[in-house]
C-alpha cells in the first residue's frame, strides 16, 4: 500500500468507528473526515465542497421538500382517512397501515410517512384493544421496504443512480427488483414477522401498559396536609391503593436519593417514582401530593380549557435531540412544561430537570390549549393521539399529486435532469400556496445534508488514491472460484451490516465505489453490483439505530433493542433469498 492509500484507510477506519459509536452526530463525523483528508492533500482544497453541489445532494434535498408540500396538501391523509373502519380484524389491521405506509415510502420521505401514520396506528390500537407493538415495527418496517422501490424513495437510492457509469439510473430503475422485494418483505411482516416478537409485548394487557398513558418518569410533590408525613415506606408498601414505584427522595432543586424502608417522608419532599400517569392521578388528593411540572404550575389553579395535557414521541430529527429541559423551555418560550418522561422501558433514576432527551423518548408535556399545536411543529414532536385528518384537502392533495406526476414524467422523458424537474414542481407548489415559503426548508434533514456532502470528495478520495481498486481487488482474489452470485450475497450482506451500525447514506459512499472496483476486476457491468449495495443499504432492520424509523417506534411500541433482530433477521435472510435472483435476471452482469 502506498502512503496515501494507508492514510485514507486510517481516515476512512475512524471515520466508520465514530459513525457506529454514536457518541458524535454523523454530520459531524462526516465534516471531521473531510477536514483530516483536506489536512492531509487526500481531497483537494477546491474540491472539498464539490459534495454539496453534487446532484445527488440537490435530489436530496428536493425529494424532502417535495415530501412536505405532499404532506400540507393531505395525499397520506387522504390514504389513510378510511383506516378507522377496517380495523377490526387483527390481519387486516396489521396489512393496511403497513402497506399504505409502504407505498407512501416510495413516493416521499420514508420517515415523514412513518410519522404521519404513527398517531393512526396507536389510535387505531388503542381502539381495538389491541398492543400498538404488534403494529408498529412492521410499519417502521414497511417505510423502510417501500423507499427501496424507487429512485426518491431512500437517499441511498439516489445516491447510487448517480455511481452508475454513463447513464444514472431512472426514476423507476429501482422498481423491477425493489417492488418485489418490498412486497415479499411486507408479506413477512404482516402474516409472520410481527409474531416473533416476545409475548409479553404482544398480549393484551400490553396495550394497557404502553400508552394508556405509559410507564412514566414522574415527580410528585409532599404538600403540608399529606397523610404521608410522618410515615415511612413501609406504610405505602402495605397500601393496596398505591401502585407507582419510588425511585428516590429529593427536595428542592438537588438530585434524589435511594430511599430505606426507615424514611419518614416530611413536608416539600419531592418523591421521584416511576408508573402509568392514570394510576398516579387518583392518588394526589388522597394522599396530598403535588404532580410537579417544571414550570411549578399548580393544577387546581388551572381551568381545563386553558390547559392540555399532550404525550409526544421526540422525533429523530426534533431538535430536543441530546437537550435538556431548559431547552425545552426556552424553545417553547415558557408556555410548555415537562410533567413526565417515558424511554424505551427502561427505569431512569435522576431528576426530570438533569435528563438529556433522546430520539423515541415519550414525554408527557403541559401547555396552553392554544399554543399546543404550535409547539409540536417547534419542537419536531410527533403525537400520540389521532389527529384531524385533512379530508378537506382533497383538492389540493390531487393537485399536488398531479403536479408531482409532471416532475416524475419530465425526468421519465429526459426533457430535464430530474433535480431539475423536482426543483420546479417546488416553485409550482409555492406558487399555488401549496407549500408556505416559510416551510421550504423545514422538513430538510440537515445532518444528512452535510453528511453526504461531507463523505462524497471523502469517497473520492478513497478512489483517488487507488485504495477502492485495491480492496477490489483484495475481494476478488479471495473469492475467485465463487459463482457471481455469491459475490453479490456477499457485497448484500457486507452493506446491510453497515447499514445496521452506521447511516445508510454513508454506508453506500463507501460500498459503491468498492463494488464497482470488483466489477471492472470481473470484467462484468457495474448495475448489479450497484442494485445490490442499493438494496443492502435499505435493509437496516437488526437494531433501533440503524434507520430513523427503527428509533421512531422504539418508545411507542415499548420495544427493546433485542426486539429488532428478531423480526429483522429473518426479514433480511428473505430478502437475500429474494434479491440475489432477482438482481441476476434484471441487470445481468
Amino acid at each position: 500500500m502506498s502512503h496515501e492509500q494507508i492514510l485514507i484507510t486510517v481516515v476512512l477506519s475512524l471515520t466508520l468507528t465514530m459513525f457506529a459509536w454514536g457518541r458524535w452526530r454523523h454530520d459531524m463525523v462526516a465534516m471531521a473526515a473531510l477536514l483530516m483528508c483536506a489536512v492531509l492533500g487526500l481531497v483537494g482544497k477546491n474540491e472539498m465542497f464539490s459534495g454539496f453541489g453534487h446532484p445527488a445532494v440537490i435530489t436530496v434535498v428536493a425529494v424532502l421538500i417535495i415530501s412536505h408540500a405532499l404532506k400540507n396538501a393531505g395525499v397520506v391523509d387522504l390514504l389513510s382517512s378510511r383506516l378507522d373502519t377496517v380495523t377490526e380484524n387483527q390481519f387486516v389491521h396489521i396489512g393496511i397501515l403497513t402497506l399504505t405506509v409502504t407505498i407512501a415510502s416510495a413516493f416521499m420521505n420514508n420517515v415523514g410517512a412513518l410519522a404521519l401514520m404513527l398517531p393512526v396506528a396507536i389510535a387505531t390500537a388503542n381502539k381495538q384493544k389491541r398492543s400498538p407493538a404488534m403494529i408498529l415495527m412492521p410499519l417502521a418496517f414497511g417505510s423502510i421496504l417501500g423507499g427501496m422501490t424507487t429512485m426518491i424513495g431512500t437517499p441511498p437510492n439516489i445516491i447510487i443512480a448517480t455511481f452508475r457509469e454513463g447513464e444514472p439510473f431512472g426514476m423507476f430503475d429501482f422498481s423491477p427488483v425493489g417492488v418485489p422485494v418490498a412486497f415479499f418483505g411486507a408479506v413477512f411482516v404482516i402474516t409472520l414477522g410481527w409474531r416473533l416478537l416476545p409475548k409479553e409485548r404482544l398480549s393484551k394487557n400490553a396495550a394497557a401498559n404502553l400508552f394508556e398513558v405509559g410507564q412514566y418518569l414522574l415527580e410528585l410533590k409532599v404538600l403540608e396536609d399529606s397523610v404521608l408525613i410522618d410515615t415511612n415506606l413501609r406504610t405505602l408498601s402495605g397500601d393496596e391503593k398505591w401502585e407507582p414505584r419510588i425511585l428516590g427522595i429529593a427536595r428542592s432543586n438537588l438530585p434524589p436519593h435511594p430511599v430505606n424502608s426507615s424514611y419518614k417522608f416530611r413536608k416539600n419532599d419531592i418523591l421521584v417514582v416511576h408508573g402509568k400517569a392514570e394510576d398516579v392521578s387518583p392518588l394526589l388528593d388522597s394522599y396530598g401530593l403535588e404532580l410537579q411540572s417544571t414550570r411549578g404550575i399548580k393544577f387546581d389553579e388551572l381551568k381545563p380549557e386553558d390547559i392540555t395535557l399532550f404525550e409526544g414521541v421526540v422525533a429523530a430529527d426534533s431538535s430536543l435531540v441530546s437537550r435538556d429541559l431548559t431547552y425545552l423551555r426556552r424553545r417553547s418560550s415558557g408556555s410548555m412544561s415537562l410533567i413526565g418522561l417515558s424511554r424505551h422501558g427502561r427505569t431512569l433514576k435522576k431528576r426530570l430537570r438533569r435528563i438529556k432527551f433522546k430520539a423515541g423518548d415519550v414525554l408527557l408535556l403541559e401547555g396552553k390549549t392554544e399554543e399546543i399545536e404550535h409547539n409540536i411543529s417547534q419542537l419536531g414532536l410527533l403525537p400520540l393521539e389521532q389527529r384531524a385528518l385533512s379530508l378537506n384537502k382533497k383538492r389540493s392533495a390531487a393537485l399536488a399529486l398531479l403536479v408531482f406526476a409532471g416532475a416524475i414524467g419530465l425526468g421519465l422523458f429526459k426533457l430535464l435532469p430530474l433535480y431539475v424537474a423536482f426543483l420546479l414542481a417546488i416553485f409550482v407548489y409555492i406558487l399555488l400556496n401549496i407549500l408556505p415559503v416559510l416551510d421550504v426548508y423545514k422538513e430538510v434533514d440537515w445532518p444528512v445534508i452535510v453528511l453526504l456532502g461531507a463523505m462524497i470528495p471523502v469517497g473520492q478520495a478513497l478512489d483517488n488514491t487507488g485504495t477502492t481498486d485495491l480492496l477490489a481487488t483484495s475481494i476478488v482474489e479471495w473469492t475467485s472460484s465463487w459463482e457471481v452470485f455469491w459475490i453479490l450475497t456477499l457485497i448484500l450482506v457486507i452493506t446491510m451490516f453497515l447499514s445496521d451500525i452506521i447511516n445508510n447514506a454513508a454506508t453506500v459512499l463507501v460500498m459503491a465505489p468498492i463494488s464497482i472496483g470488483i466489477a471492472e476486476e470481473l470484467s462484468a457491468s457495474s448495475d448489479p453490483f450497484l442494485m445490490a449495495v442499493a438494496v443492502g443499504a435499505s435493509c437496516a432492520f437488526l437494531t433501533p439505530i440503524g434507520h430513523q424509523s427503527n428509533t421512531l417506534v422504539m418508545g411507542p411500541g415499548g420495544y427493546k433493542f433485542s426486539d429488532y433482530w428478531r423480526m429483522g433477521l429473518p426479514l433480511e435472510i428473505v430478502i437475500v433469498l429474494v434479491s440475489v435472483p432477482l438482481i441476476l435476471w434484471v441487470w445481468p452482469p
